[in-house]
């Protein structure tokens, strides 16, 4: 007997160091992108090909403008009473990229922001090249793109700028991408009742869509630009809603000025 209980001792051991040495079961990944990717924000390519332009943090001047922020995984977790403090009164939150990649930190940035006051909106990083418009609208609607009439939700926006990993215009013609863009905004409507803001750099739009296709009437433009002063706005645009003047990349986040007061910027959260 007391043989038995040794042998089975010695074989619960064994069975108790192979489940410690086993690797643990994980849950699939937020991170999906192809192999050789890494995770972009907002400017990231655009300040690698247009330069940073701005090398002081002062912000520019423009009157009435509310400043704001936008931010992505690259932040963290944010503390967003300090950027309360800081002066910020909106932000975009980076949700999604492609159709494979989440933001891990979305939660906490985009409730923390909501919870301390700001308006704020979520933002997809387009990779035309990988899948059709109304693809990456979907995976973006699924994945933070909500909309409410609340005063507090920016619409979503889609983030349109320099390929990383090759073409500048991810390989497509001026109509290719502008009908690219074309079926994310109308799927973006479908999905929330609201045309997506736009994000660019007036270069990368007018090289890659051109004159194909004009969005001005419908969607709100997010222009890059890393200037003392604004400068020309891309094709179709004749006003511009935000104006994102600084992109650092790390925190307190991106730095924005929306083109209103608060009551104006509330009334594009409204709709």
């Amino acid at each position: 007997m007391a043989a038995r209980l040794r042998t089975w001792t010695a074989r619960l051991g064994a069975v108790a160091i192979t489940l410690a040495l086993a690797p643990a079961a994980h849950a699939v990944p937020d991170r999906v992108l192809p192999e050789g990717s890494a995770e972009h924000y907002a400017g990231s390519q655009i300040a690698k090909h247009e330069g940073r332009g701005r090398s002081g943090a002062s912000r520019p001047r423009q009157n009435g403008a509310v400043p704001g922020m936008d931010v992505s995984s690259h932040q963290g977790d944010v503390d967003w009473d300090r950027a309360w403090a800081d002066g910020a009164r909106f932000a975009y939150v980076k949700a999604t990229e492609g159709t494979g990649y989440r933001n891990p930190n979305f939660g906490q940035q985009y409730d923390g922001s909501y919870r301390v006051g700001m308006v704020r909106g979520a933002y997809h990083f387009a990779l035309p090249d990988r899948s059709d418009g109304a693809a990456q609208a979907d995976f973006f609607a699924d994945n933070g793109a909500g909309w409410s009439p609340d005063g507090k939700t920016l619409p979503g926006a889609v983030d349109l700028e320099y390929n990383p990993y090759g073409d500048t215009c991810y390989g497509l013609s001026q109509e290719a991408m502008g009908g690219w863009v074309k079926a994310f905004s109308d799927r973006l409507v479908q999905r929330t009742g609201r045309h997506p803001t736009i994000y660019t750099s007036t270069s990368w739009w007018n090289l890659c869509v051109g004159k194909t296709v004009t969005f001005g009437a419908t969607n709100p433009l997010w222009v890059a630009h890393y200037n003392d002063q604004l400068g020309p706005l891309p094709n179709g645009w004749d006003r511009h809603a935000i104006w994102q003047w600084q992109a650092a990349g790390l925190f307190p986040g991106d730095q924005n000025l929306f083109n209103g007061d608060s009551e104006q910027l509330r009334g594009v959260a409204l709709g």
